[in-house]
């Protein structure tokens, strides 16, 4: 007898799990003349929804081997030169940027049946919009980013709450906590940005603007 909630019934519901889409329909005419209007306008109206974490993607990125990974990082910079995000630059994502230059993000707002994709390649963010953004996190925040060794193998919660405590006491009489060497800003300069409504009978609206040698152009894909 399957026990109700516990594993095994999880496992049989599971393939009967979906959502009926019925949203408003995505057309070509529906669309800001360019990308950056588009996710600015489709972030405005998720952060208006109430979407917990709106500006929260999916990160992908790949090492020299092609193993992907994936995490949730968070938006905190959008403009005509791409979506930036920030970390520790020798965490695993930045080793894998490092290397193959180029990265996908992916908004996924299932409250609004939508997901907006980002792919393009990377660049670091310069060192003044890095001082600018660092700033205005919480002190908290910034003392974390030092003592954290992102990434890398530690022996305990204790060993984590010990750095932060050796942080906090270097930095006791330090009014403006500055940002450590090895963190700062990635851009995601994009080739194509694909915006995704989700329809009835699994027939979803696929709008991309994609990058060609004469400008952006925008495509129709199949769901």
């Amino acid at each position: 007898m399957t026990e109700v909630g516990g594993i095994d019934d999880v496992t049989v519901r599971l393939p009967g799990m979906r959502v009926a889409y019925e949203g408003d329909s995505l057309n070509e005419a529906d669309l800001a003349g360019t990308w950056t209007e588009q996710l600015q306008s489709w972030l405005n109206q998720a952060i208006a929804a109430g979407v917990a974490e709106a500006n929260a993607m999916v990160l992908a990125t790949a090492d020299a081997e092609g193993r992907p990974s994936s995490r949730t990082v968070l938006c905190k910079g959008l403009d005509d030169r791409g979506v930036v995000f920030y970390t520790n630059y020798t965490s695993a994502k930045s080793h894998d940027l490092t290397v193959t230059r180029y990265a996908s993000v992916t908004f996924p707002w299932y409250a609004l049946h939508r997901q907006v994709t980002v792919r393009g390649e990377v660049e670091k963010v310069d060192i003044r919009e890095t001082a600018e953004y660092w700033a205005s996190r919480p002190r908290g925040s910034q003392l974390g980013a030092w003592a954290s060794p992102q990434s890398q193998v530690v022996e305990s919660r204790r060993d984590l709450d010990n750095a932060l405590a050796a942080i906090e006491r270097r930095f006791a009489d330090v009014e403006q906590v500055p940002f450590p060497p090895h963190w700062g800003g990635w851009r995601i300069r994009p080739d194509l940005v694909e915006f995704w409504q989700g329809q009835q009978n699994r027939l979803h609206d696929r709008l991309r603007y994609v990058r060609k040698d004469d400008g952006w152009r925008i495509e129709r894909v199949a769901p």
